[in-house]
């Protein structure tokens, strides 16, 4: 009896252990898949789509490109893709966010059914870029893009149901915001539920809030903001301009329920807060930073932040005008300046000039001069010259001793000519012909008074 029953409490204790094996088996293939279940439910979601809406030139492309980490200088046509990579650090895991940027022409608009469908709707959301350095365009550009994503959403026929879900999911994500906390390095990423958050008190809202709820976040990037000194300096803008634009930008985000923010690429502003916000409204994760209104050129509005209170902060820096004026009215667009290009004048070789100035003058014709004929102390004075010498006529011919005029000769030298011809024609008239008594005598008279001369001074 001792033996058997020896043998039948080692058989006891072994189905014992065989027990106590398979039980641990189970156990650890339990928590593995558990943890696989837990792991694939936590995985980053694929197949999200980015869909960029802006005017050609707005900087949309390289936007988009500087998120992606790459130096995007080519641009397309018709609709562009490029893809930003998101990484959990939490559970290690990386995914591809899918960008579909839209050509400028509304001739393009056609390509956006290769962008969303009906299905990937849910799983999207819009951007629409403004460019800050032409801001007379803002406000047409964003009501022609979300224009466009209107109707398009309207021809994808989504269920009623289906539609009515994600339009009640943005309401509830625009009521729900609160301020964000501040986020240690040990934190996860991925918001966690709590307990309560679905017993959180919601307000109803504005009037004028998601008035044109497209079901999918949207987000407006106004793009090179450091345009603003320049507009400043050129044309004269003020604070008021600046919260003029502002108050309308944010009045467009709340039909929406968008989110608004400054940005530019050329000082690398606000671009890490722009991809960590676009990765918070695609893949819920936390994000920190609150509302930014201080700076005029790096504004940051979150989705759900806003209302017509805040807005109307704005309202107290207007002199000029009042919030209901028209936006074109104040934000005009300058006159286009025709570019007008000046030639380049370089200055001549001294050398070169003086040469030309010296071949000129040589090929000038030489001026008559007047110092054969007159005196050089003679200013036109009608009196013959050499009248002093008159007497010493008498020794030769009379037509000798008077010169003919120079026909070539002007002014005061033709003068002197007549009245030497009128005085030739006295003489000639007294004395007659040569060896005339006539002549004698005059020559008798000139020699006798020689004579009384020189006895007087003896």
């Amino acid at each position: 009896m001792a033996p058997v029953l020896e043998k039948q409490l080692l058989g006891a204790a072994g189905a014992g252990d065989n027990n106590n094996e398979d039980e641990e088996g189970q156990s650890l293939w339990t928590s593995i898949l558990s943890e696989v279940s837990t792991r694939s439910s936590s995985k980053l979601p694929s197949g999200k789509n980015i869909l960029v809406f802006g005017e050609d030139g707005s900087g949309k492309t390289s936007i988009m490109a500087k998120l992606q980490g790459a130096d995007h200088s080519k641009k397309g046509r018709g609709l562009e893709y490029l893809y930003l990579n998101v990484h959990d650090e939490d559970i290690d895991d990386l995914t591809r966010c899918n960008v579909w940027i839209l050509d400028g022409d509304l001739y393009h608009k056609g390509l956006l059914k290769f962008a969303v469908s009906a299905q990937t709707l849910a799983d999207s959301l819009a951007v629409f870029v403004v460019d800050m350095s032409r801001p007379w365009t803002i406000m047409e550009s964003l009501q022609k893009w979300a224009s466009v994503l209107r109707d398009h959403v309207d021809k994808l026929k989504v269920p009623p149901e289906e539609m009515r879900e994600m339009e009640q999911k943005m309401v509830k994500a625009f009521q729900e915001y609160t301020e964000p906390e501040e986020v240690t390095p040990a934190s996860p990423q991925r918001r966690a539920q709590t307990a309560g958050e679905d017993e959180s008190v919601v307000l109803p809202l504005s009037d004028n809030t998601l008035t044109h709820n497209l079901g999918i976040p949207v987000l407006i990037v106004c793009t090179k903001c450091d345009a603003v000194s320049l507009l400043e300096k050129e044309l004269d803008y003020r604070e008021e301009h600046f919260d003029f634009i502002q108050s309308h930008l944010r009045r467009f985000g709340l039909q929406y329920g968008a989110g608004l923010i400054y940005t530019s690429v050329k000082e690398e502003k606000n671009l890490d807060l722009l991809y960590k916000y676009i990765v918070h409204k695609m893949y819920d994760f936390q994000f920190s930073t609150p509302a930014l209104v201080v700076e005029k050129d790096a504004v940051f509005i979150p989705s759900g932040w806003d209302n017509e209170k805040k807005i109307a902060i704005l309202y107290e820096n207007f002199t000029t005008v009042t919030p209901e004026d028209p936006f074109e009215d104040l934000i005009i667009q300058p006159p286009v300046r025709k570019l007008v290009h000046d030639k380049e004048i370089s200055a001549e070789d001294e050398q070169v000039f003086l040469m030309k100035q010296q071949s000129l003058l040589a090929k000038q014709p030489a001026t008559p001069t007047r110092g054969a004929t007159e005196s050089p102390g003679r200013t036109g004075s009608p009196r013959p010259s050499g009248r002093a010498g008159q007497p010493n006529v008498t020794s030769g011919s009379p037509m000798t001793a008077v010169k003919k005029p120079d026909p070539n000769m002007k002014g005061a030298a033709a003068n002197e000519g007549v009245l030497a011809n009128f005085f030739n024609s006295l003489l000639s008239k007294k004395t007659g012909s040569p060896g005339s008594p006539g002549t004698g005598a005059v020559g008798a008279g000139v020699q006798g008074s020689a004579k009384k001369t020189e006895a007087g001074f003896d």
